[in-house]
Formats: structure tokens, sequence, C-alpha cells
């Protein structure tokens, strides 16, 4: 969408572009309150305009940052969270002297799942006092800098998104455990957005284990090249967290990367994520 011409529908809240391609700052909404249809509708059309959108001094209860989810949609529950949690639809991520932030690889949030989530709503509930940012690439702009001929080769290509590789050691499970319930699920390469129709690389470091159809190395090679599509600075922008920002991305368009430069200091935030849809490609060139 272009930034210009979606500026002029936003008329209850005050949209502060932070890239040409992607995120921006939304002020003039209380996530404390309610809202009506009017400003979800606008909130969702920026998120879907700017891919990640930003909120600063929002100091929520997590009932409050759990109602306003969903407001988007259905919300998942996290397998890392415990099961005794009163809240299991907030996903507690915390790093400090005892752990040392490990998200600080490129990725989309539970691609392993038959139908990915839509997006997350992140809140800063403690942060360092310098280091700890986000940052967050437009994969639809990745997408497009491939060359047409790549682009194509890539158009009829599916992958193998894995939950063991990152979240069997995490867990303390084997991969065949974690496979009886979420067993590796198959993604088109590239997706097309259920919402805006833009086409989008959809492979990731962390959960992407093979491309199908490909030998090893053809697989390790392409898979190698896309993946380094997301750390082109003009496909990124950068957020600086504060206590109680928040982060609203669009997990079907983005990737994201939590820096981990703060350690030995605190971090600690909390996420809720809206479920989504199976991911598709459609052709619509």
């Amino acid at each position: 969408m272009n930034i210009a011409a979606g500026q002029a529908s936003f008329t209850r809240l005050q949209v502060a572009p932070l890239t040409p391609h992607i995120g921006a700052e939304i002020a003039g909404i209380d996530l404390r309150e309610e809202q009506d249809d009017r400003a979800i509708a606008e909130i969702r059309a920026a998120l879907l305009a700017h891919k990640v959108i930003f909120f600063r001094d929002q100091d929520i209860t997590p009932a409050q940052h759990i109602a306003f989810a969903r407001r988007f949609g259905r919300l998942e529950i996290h397998p890392a969270t415990p099961k005794d949690q009163p809240d299991p639809e907030v996903l507690h991520i915390a790093h400090g002297p005892d752990s040392k932030g490990q998200e600080n690889a490129w990725h989309s949030d539970v691609t392993w799942r038959t139908e990915p989530s839509l997006g997350s709503i992140l809140r800063a509930v403690e942060v360092p006092p310098v280091g700890g940012d986000t940052l967050f690439a437009d994969m639809g702009a990745a997408f497009r800098s491939l060359s047409p001929a790549m682009q194509q080769f890539c158009r009829g290509l599916t992958a193998s998104h894995d939950i063991a590789r990152v979240f069997a050691r995490r867990l303390g499970k084997r991969p065949e455990e974690l496979h009886d319930q979420y067993p590796p699920q198959s993604h088109p390469v590239v997706r097309t957005h259920p919402e805006t129709g833009e086409q989008a690389l959809y492979v990731n470091t962390a959960f992407t284990s093979h491309i199908e159809g490909l030998s090893e190395k053809e697989s390790d090679w392409l898979l190698q090249h896309l993946y380094a599509q997301a750390a082109v600075p003009e496909f990124q922008c950068r957020f600086r967290w504060e206590a109680n920002s928040i982060a609203f991305w669009d997990n079907r368009a983005v990737q994201h990367y939590a820096a981990s430069d703060y350690f030995p200091a605190v971090r600690r935030m909390e996420r809720v994520t809206i479920a989504g849809d199976r991911p598709f490609y459609k052709d619509e060139r």
C-alpha cells in the first residue's frame, strides 16, 4: 500500500511512518480503553499498510492486552506457556543474568503450525537501559528485490517448517514427541497475503528445515540466498523499546529479529498472538 495514500484514511489515529517500506508509530489512542469498531478498523488498516505498528506509553494489564488482541481474531496458546499459568494466552519472554536472549535470528512466528499466526502484539514490561531493540523486515519488498527469474522459480516451491528445530531443546523434548502434536508443515516459499494480495517470501532461519523437491545442497544454497534478503537495511525498521511500548506486527508479511546485545541486563516482554490461516500462493500477475 502507498503510505501517502494510506494516510488520508486515518481520522482517529495519528500515524507516523518510520521508513518508506515498513513500520509506523501510532498515537492518539489509549489501549486501556475498549476501542470501538472504527478505531479497530483503522488499526487494522495501519497494520496492513505498514506491516508493523508501534504504540508508546500503554500501561495495560494482561486482561486488557488479551481483550485488545481478541478484536483481531481468535488467540492461540504457545506450547512454551506453563500449563498452570493464569492467562495462558500471554507468552512471557524474559532474559537477564541467568538467561541470554535467544531470539536473535530472523524469523516468522510459529510457521510450524498448520495455520501460522496472523500477528503478534508484544508489550515491554521491563527493558534494559540500552539495547534490546527489535528489527523488522518487509518480506514483500525482499521478494520483489529478487530477479524476475528467481521470483518465478520460487513461486512454485514449498518448504518444510519444523517446531523441533528450536523448541526440542528449549522444552527438553525429543523431536518425535513434538512431532506427535505438531508435525512438520509444508508451506509455500512465496506466500500470498490473504488481505492485501501481496506476495512475500515465507521461509525463515528458525523453523524452515528444507525446500521440498530439491537436493540438500540445492535447498541449503537457495535458503541461504533467501534468508539474506531479510538482512537488507532498506527493507527494515528498528524499534527501541521503552517500558509499556507495544509492537503489533503482521506475521504474514514480516520477519523480526530481537537483538540480544543487552546481557546481563533484564528484558521482560509479554506477547499475545492472534491465530491465522493456512498459507497459500495465488498467482495474480
